[in-house]
């Protein structure tokens, strides 16, 4: 089955590439078919991806994958939450998103700086699909004061996993897969695959 990620993330579609493997699967990158970003207009996680793999599966007649994911502080009120990618101003740059997050916490304690990493998946076999695999996930843990780490994408080096002892961008890629809100919403979704083999 060929699927569509309805992103242009390159980290996202390294992770859902490996986490995926060993199912019958050709997962393209949308932007390899000319596809642009979906405009996100959604209030939830769930229907950013609904937004995003509709708009993907219309563009190509492919069946999408859409994923949407964020940082929530707790201490922030559940920000940058769906704002998280362009959570200072420009899409996707992670630096700017982390200098921000740092200065906002800046006198907060470390048992206020709890946070989660929040994931939601959608599988459309097509546009018109009224009934999309739906698989969510969540990553809990804290934020650092600054970045350590060299590996991970996003807000990955300054989040904690106090469970692990570790940071985000310290893990090999196979560890953060397993336990990562991207790696727990992909797990289910093979889950539900597996009981429901999607059709065009």
């Amino acid at each position: 089955m060929k699927l569509v990620l309805a992103s242009s993330n390159a980290g996202k579609l390294v992770e859902m590439r490996a986490i995926l493997a060993g199912l019958d699967i050709e997962l393209v990158a949308q932007p390899e078919l000319g596809i642009d970003d979906a405009d996100e207009t959604g209030s939830t996680f769930i229907e950013n991806a609904l937004i995003k793999a509709r708009h993907a599966t219309r563009a190509s007649g492919l069946p999408a994958l859409g994923d949407d994911s964020g940082l929530c502080v707790d201490a922030l009120n559940g920000a940058p939450g769906l704002y998280s990618a362009r959570y200072a101003g420009g899409h996707g740059d992670a630096a700017a998103n982390i200098a921000k997050l740092l200065d906002a916490l800046h006198d907060v304690p470390e048992s206020g700086r709890t946070a989660h990493f929040h994931c939601a998946i959608v599988l459309l076999r097509n546009a018109d699909d009224p009934a999309p695999l739906i698989a969510e996930g969540h990553w809990h843990g804290r934020i650092l004061a600054a970045p350590r780490g060299s590996n991970g994408f996003g807000y990955d080096p300054v989040f904690f996993d106090p469970a692990l002892g570790a940071g985000a961008a310290e893990f090999d890629a196979a560890t953060k897969n397993r336990v990562s809100h991207r790696g727990q919403a992909l797990a289910r979704l093979r889950e539900l695959i597996a009981h429901a083999a999607p059709s065009s």
